[in-house]
């Protein structure tokens, strides 16, 4: 089973939605925590608004802060657009998906990017499903 830590920057909108697509598509296979560096302190509402059309529900979800411990429980760290202020923690693999922060976005915009969330996150899926296989 492996790890996935999606992280940034507010731990509000793409992580969010990354983990809860990530955690539906591997269907208990492989584990999955989000994080921001500067967290808010709820899920964007546009963003729980786009993930509640696809039956998944994040307003209970609490942003966390990126700490070193969470990202070295991690096999994979998947960055968007946290920079710098990412630790780096030796021996992890890193990814970097570029992609829009959703906060203050029209709801169809909204809705692209959790879409193109989740062709990434079932990439992801599949690329680990056949690591482990």
């Amino acid at each position: 089973m492996a790890s996935v830590l999606f992280v940034c920057l507010h731990n509000a909108g793409r992580s969010q939605m990354s983990r809860a697509l990530f955690e539906a598509a591997a269907d208990g296979r492989h584990m999955a925590q989000s994080a921001g560096t500067t967290p808010a302190d709820r899920v964007h509402p546009e963003v729980a608004e786009a993930m509640r059309e696809l039956g998944i529900e994040l307003s209970g979800r609490r942003p966390q802060r990126l700490t070193e411990e969470l990202a070295a429980q991690a096999d994979v760290v998947v960055t968007m657009g946290c920079g710098d202020s990412c630790p780096y923690i030796p021996g992890k693999r890193y990814v970097d998906w570029e992609l829009p922060d959703p906060k203050g976005r029209p709801l169809p915009e909204v809705r692209a990017i959790r879409d193109e969330i989740a062709v990434r996150v079932r990439a992801l899926v599949e690329e680990l499903d056949r690591e482990r296989a």
